[in-house]
């Protein structure tokens, strides 16, 4: 008969609050220990079994185990339940484990549905590194399965209630609880009670399924038997993905021979695949976006690159030029030249000869070469030396303000910006030289 709310064991140190859970095996208890004032779990053999021929095994191995999983304890592991005492209340044995605070894998997909396998995978893995610390000191769970997996708040599970004892299976207890819950249990454990370290992989990999698509996977017995079809948790739910999916169907695999045969080597398609870098971007591109010259859209004009940095005015020459080309008007003003024939020479010689425009073709270079060398043989005889002087500064000037000017623009631009500051600076003198002279 289970205990009840308020009964005390052991003299008074521990006193029963509720029962947690009751199965074939066992009976569990919410109680709490007195001296700590801290909540606990105790678990106990069934009383029914107690009449069972096999039952002084059983009992046997409730005790080796629990004083295995005590060891467990003494190097604690977050994601295992930890064992705090192993004592007898009359002829009862029982085993005291940590109270875990949260809900379990099962409560939590019946609250919310279908679990994010971002937040799930995670979970299960810790889980699994778990079952390979159990694995290790050579014990099998073999009883895996949603209401054995703890959720805490902070993300984290803890794997709960061991499957203690289940080696040795008393003749009257029933398939069912000898399999515990039938839904995540291999068949070999359900016909022949199987302790291969592949049982708990298989119920791990169904409680995954589970957590997944919200369904209980396909019955193994009845895959065994019956020839039942599993469907795969992606067809349930085609946001997993297909690593997920390939992982889940190798675990839950019906024959243990075609199973992962290590709780690592299952871990590791559970593995979340590395992200993909994304494609290098054109350094071009890049350059456009980032620097400053971009904005100007340098790479639409021909002669430039946009690798350069922001354009540059050489203003210092470009205000030569307008000086001499204004002293320039003034005396072709005053040697009452026309002034239209000597401001299309002199701008035409000046700007096409330091932009190099005579380039675009050889037509053009001849004709525009004989009108720059007539012009300046002209200016010198009918300006004088003063004339020739300030045609040879207009050269000059335009020279390094063409060769400053080339490092930013084109050569139409050049030409352009040249002829309007020459145009500007000949207007300029030849007005200066009519406003002056009015009155006489």
């Amino acid at each position: 008969m289970p205990w009840i709310a308020g009964q005390q064991l052991q003299g008074g140190k521990y006193v029963i609050e509720t029962v947690l859970g009751q199965g074939g095996f066992g009976i569990t208890y919410k109680a709490l220990h007195v001296e700590l004032n801290q909540t606990v779990v105790i678990k106990t053999p069934n009383e029914y079994l107690s009449h069972d021929p096999e039952y002084d095994k059983y009992i046997e191995r409730f005790i080796q185990e629990g004083r295995i999983l005590a060891r467990l304890s003494e190097d604690p592991h977050p994601h295992i339940v930890g064992v705090i005492d192993l004592f007898r209340e009359g002829a009862t044995h029982c085993l005291v484990m940590d109270f875990v605070e949260g809900e379990n894998l099962f409560e939590a997909v019946k609250r919310r549905g279908i679990l994010p396998e971002a937040e799930i995978v995670p979970c299960i893995r810790q889980i699994g590194e778990a079952l390979m610390v159990v694995h290790q000191a050579r014990l099998v769970h073999r009883d895996v399965h949603p209401k054995n997996i703890m959720l805490r708040s902070n993300g984290k599970a803890v794997l709960i209630d061991f499957g203690i004892a289940k080696q040795v299976v008393p003749s009257t207890d029933s398939s069912i609880n000898k399999d515990g819950h039938k839904a995540f249990a291999p068949y070999e454990q359900k016909v022949r009670g199987s302790r291969e370290l592949t049982v708990d992989i298989y119920s791990l990999a169904a409680t995954l399924y589970y957590a997944v698509t919200g369904q209980f996977p396909t019955n193994s017995l009845a895959r065994k038997l019956d020839n039942t079809s599993l469907t795969p948790p992606k067809q349930i739910n085609p946001s997993i993905s297909d690593e997920l999916n390939q992982a889940i169907l190798k675990g839950i695999a019906l024959e243990a021979n075609d199973r992962p045969q290590s709780m690592q080597a299952w871990l590791t398609m559970l593995e979340a695949p590395k992200a993909t870098p994304p494609p290098p971007v054109d350094r071009d591109y890049k350059k456009e976006v980032v620097r400053p010259e971009a904005k100007l859209n340098l790479k639409a004009i021909p002669g430039t690159s946009s690798t350069k940095s922001l354009r540059t005015i050489p203003w210092s020459w470009l205000i030569a030029v307008l000086i001499s080309t204004l002293l320039i008007g003034y005396l072709l003003a005053a040697s009452n030249a026309s002034y239209i024939v000597w401001a299309v020479a002199v701008v035409w010689a000046e700007a096409m000869a330091w932009t190099g425009a005579w380039s675009w073709s050889l037509t053009v270079a001849e004709a525009v070469g004989v009108t720059v060398v007539g012009t300046v043989v002209v200016t010198l005889v009918v300006a004088g030396t003063v004339a020739g002087s300030v045609s040879m500064a207009v050269v000059v000037a335009a020279g390094m303000a063409g060769e400053n000017l080339r490092k930013s623009f084109s050569k139409i631009h050049t030409f352009l910006i040249l002829a309007s500051i020459s145009s500007l600076g000949l207007g300029l003198g030849w007005l200066g030289h009519k406003i002056l002279n009015t009155g006489t």
